[in-house]
């Protein structure tokens, strides 16, 4: 019942123990660090900290060494990990995600999303590239920008890019992350409304993407807005336009053929000299959500593969991302950093990545058997989670539990008629004081 498990493990362990052979590669200082023969090595380090959870750093340590009074020392710690740049978690993220691709596909194409999330952080006022001052939250706080993509059928992050939050660019990120994707086979990518862009689309195409992003509706001053498009009630249209930053005469005289983009409105593949025109085919679909409630999407799709409904029901599929920020928040412990300084918590970051694709790895290809009960049954994420992650730290010589019989315990029904209104408040960063016992 283990041997997937197992496979992933050894996989993992194995890519860690490679890029150990390498470290000079990831290390500030190449030619030192990590040359002596030390009990928190750098393949150690990499391992003890993708296996941390929400406690203290003396907490943590103490149950990696098993409550050995031999245990390393936080300040033993603090000093190797400041060796190791967060370069090398990020690629091995990238890494260990080139060897499971998948194959799960929605008639034919990966489900990519696309959306970020905020980050708080340790209070450092002096940090102007993170830090923001609130009356309201009292003393200020400060917070990175984390923006990803999320293949929604696989259950895991393909990507990641973080920013200092006041220097948060979603648009400029979601179009780095797709030129530089290695998916070249059919892929729709999905966003909110916070990705309304032409410069989005654009890069959708040039990569061979097809694209699904909702876009303010038609009374607002989103794109939709400048077109001319029935007035109420639903639709599905398709618009030609011409994108260009010129402003000739012709131009002028002819605005349902072009579309005029200013100078502070990014796009790549425009100028005034080369590349003066851009053709663009958008299909604009209005769909019913509820009494006097819609919703306007943009896309390149075709309407006789997928009508409106079928839209509907395909961008609604977008809500796991917004699922799986809440699991790598709590239930793997985002919220929970060990360090201060940014460059040790993006190492942090990245290494809760990389457990949480190990862990739905592992919990995706659990079967569920379903009963004659009033409801369905799925995984407690949750629990799946602390099993994988534990299954994960436990070295060689010590019994490993069965992982897919304990996943199968801990399940819970799927209850598709409740609904939770989002609920947003500030939040800081929680203390090195107050952490889990």
């Amino acid at each position: 019942m283990n041997n997937f498990a197992t496979d992933v493990k050894d996989t993992l362990i194995k890519l860690i123990h490679d890029i150990s052979n390498v470290s000079f590669l990831f290390c500030k200082n190449s030619n030192t660090d990590f040359t002596r023969n030390r009990k928190l090595n750098f393949e150690t380090m990499i391992h003890m900290m993708l296996t941390m959870e929400g406690g203290s750093l003396s907490k943590e340590m103490l149950e990696y060494f098993n409550f050995s009074t031999d245990t390393a020392t936080v300040s033993a710690f603090n000093q190797q990990r400041k060796k190791i740049m967060p370069a090398a978690f990020e690629f091995l993220f990238h890494e260990f995600n080139a060897l499971y691709l998948g194959t799960k596909k929605y008639e034919g194409y990966n489900l990519i999303a696309c959306d970020g999330s905020d980050i708080n952080i340790s209070r450092n006022p002096s940090d102007i590239d993170t830090y923001f001052h609130s009356k309201s939250f009292g003393k200020g706080f400060n917070q990175l920008h984390l923006n990803a993509f999320y293949n929604i059928l696989e259950r895991r992050y393909t990507d990641a890019l973080i920013q200092p939050a006041r220097k948060e660019n979603e648009y400029r990120a979601m179009a780095t992350m797709i030129d530089r994707s290695n998916i070249n086979d059919k892929t729709i990518i999905m966003a909110d409304r916070g990705y309304e862009s032409y410069n989005i689309f654009a890069h959708a195409e040039k990569k061979g993407w097809n694209y699904l992003i909702r876009v303010k509706d038609k009374n607002s001053s989103g794109i939709v807005s400048g077109f001319k498009i029935p007035e109420e009630g639903e639709f599905d249209i398709t618009i030609s336009t011409i994108l260009t930053r010129k402003q000739t005469r012709q131009v002028k005289e002819n605005k349902n053929t072009y579309k005029f983009l200013p100078n502070n409105s990014t796009f790549d593949y425009l100028d005034l000299h080369t590349k003066k025109f851009y053709p663009m085919t958008l299909r604009i679909v209005r769909v019913k959500l509820a009494e006097d409630s819609y919703e306007c999407l943009i896309t390149n799709l075709s309407k006789e593969q997928f009508p409106p409904k079928k839209l509907k029901e395909l961008y609604h599929l977008r809500w796991g991302i917004e699922t799986s920020f809440r699991e790598l928040k709590y239930a793997i412990g985002l919220t929970n950093f060990h360090a201060k300084k940014v460059a040790y918590i993006i190492q942090e970051i990245f290494a809760r990545m990389i457990m949480y694709n190990f862990c739905e790895l592992i919990t995706t290809n659990v079967i569920i058997t379903q009963k004659d009960t009033k409801h369905l049954y799925q995984v407690n994420y949750t629990m799946a989670i602390h099993i994988c992650r534990y299954f994960f730290k436990i070295l060689k010589d010590k019994k490993p539990p069965d992982v897919s019989k304990l996943i199968q315990k801990y399940i819970l029904p799927i209850r598709l008629e409740r609904s939770d209104p989002r609920k947003v408040k500030v939040q800081s960063s929680i203390s090195f004081l107050y952490r889990v016992a």
